[in-house]
């Protein structure tokens, strides 16, 4: 965190990062910085409380304006002036959610939603809101899986309530996220075998949609909510292949996928839909009740200490173990890792044929070692 002495002359040569971003602090006013990205854009900010505020960019804004409105905005400060709104923390939560939902996937407003609700349903004035009081409610969270997600959804919106003013400190500030030890969890061929039978005969507490999700997991290795989220014109006219969109892959890729016959079995009686195929009970929206439906999934087929998605990993060590090339293997579960950046440019081949056959060889294995 580097500090010198600003000036009109020294901003022209203020060094660039190799990554992110450096904040060169004025000597001059302690609390006045230009951040400098790897890009080259120079940034003035000001740090009040514990946020940092972006006055404006270099050089469309001026060092001697900067420091000028730095030295106003810290006045007003030692004054008492700077007043966050009188908002109650549902107010913002419906104005946070309101915006998001003009630029965001309905998957991810709802994930925001749903853990503001489970998390973050604080009653009285959001200026009230201490760091301590969200430090209590986190620690009641058991998995650092669920900690982190709730951490991420509050850090997001207190930050958006710290843009807009109506908090003048984020109280997410300094908690950090849990560490979560990498998954190598893969199913046997018995395994796979136990939770197939399970999904194939009905289950008060496991919807048909949820079972049908589970058995595509297996013959595909998508994710979960890839699946959850599919859509009738997401399935080509023949059956052959899905087409996932950018919208709704984690990487943002579209995904072009060979279907295998017995997944197209499953899939073709799905298609007199309009649109989702699996939408939650009496909404427009993708299913979505996972946990009861796990847990009966577990006690149903006698697996336990599992995830859905390490039926992802087990597709992908499958296809490894039956002699699938990694290339194809890793194009089949849409990895980023599968193409560099000159193969993106210069190689247009889709791969369809070696996926087909891939996925082919794959419905055969299973066929002949672990579907009943």
């Amino acid at each position: 965190m580097p500090h010198i002495k600003l000036s009109d002359v020294g901003l022209r040569s203020l060094p660039l990062p190799p990554k992110g971003t450096v904040d060169y602090w004025d000597l001059t006013l302690p609390s006045f910085a230009c951040r400098v990205s790897q890009g080259g854009a120079k940034t003035f900010i000001l740090k009040t409380y514990n946020s940092r505020r972006a006055i404006g960019r270099w050089p469309l804004i001026s060092l001697a304006a900067a420091r000028r409105e730095a030295k106003r905005i810290l006045a007003e400060k030692t004054l008492g002036r700077i007043q966050p709104q009188s908002i109650t923390v549902a107010k913002a939560r419906e104005l946070f959610l309101k915006e998001k939902e003009k630029a965001r996937r309905v998957r991810t407003v709802q994930d925001l939603k749903d853990r503001l609700d489970r998390h973050f349903d604080i009653p009285g004035q959001l200026g009230k809101v201490t760091h301590n009081q969200i430090v209590r409610r986190l620690e009641a969270i058991k998995t650092p899986q669920e900690f982190n997600a709730a951490l991420r959804v509050g850090r997001t919106f207190f930050t958006w309530c710290t843009n807009r003013r109506h908090i003048t400190e984020n109280p997410t500030t300094g908690i950090d996220r849990r560490s979560i030890p990498s998954r190598t969890r893969v199913l046997s061929d018995e395994e796979l075998k136990k939770v197939w039978t399970a999904c194939s005969e009905p289950h008060k507490d496991m919807p048909e949609g949820y079972r049908t999700i589970v058995k595509l997991l297996i013959l595909t290795g998508q994710r979960k909510t890839e699946v959850a989220g599919l859509d009738k014109a997401h399935v080509s006219h023949n059956q052959r292949t899905v087409s996932l969109p950018g919208t709704l892959t984690k990487n943002k890729r579209d995904h072009e996928l060979p279907v295998g016959n017995l997944a197209q079995s499953i899939l073709a009686p799905l298609l007199t839909c309009n649109s989702l195929l699996f939408p939650a009970r009496g909404r427009s929206t993708p299913f979505n009740g996972w946990s009861k439906s796990k847990k009966a999934l577990d006690k149903a087929s006698g697996v336990n200490k599992w995830t859905l998605h390490d039926l992802r990993r087990t597709y992908r060590t499958i296809h490894a173990r039956i002699g699938t090339m990694p290339h194809i293997a890793e194009r089949l579960v849409n990895h980023v890792s599968s193409r560099s950046g000159v193969e993106d440019i210069y190689d247009r081949h889709t791969y369809l044929p070696e996926m087909a056959l891939a996925m082919e060889n794959y419905e055969h294995y299973l066929l002949q070692n672990v579907l009943p």
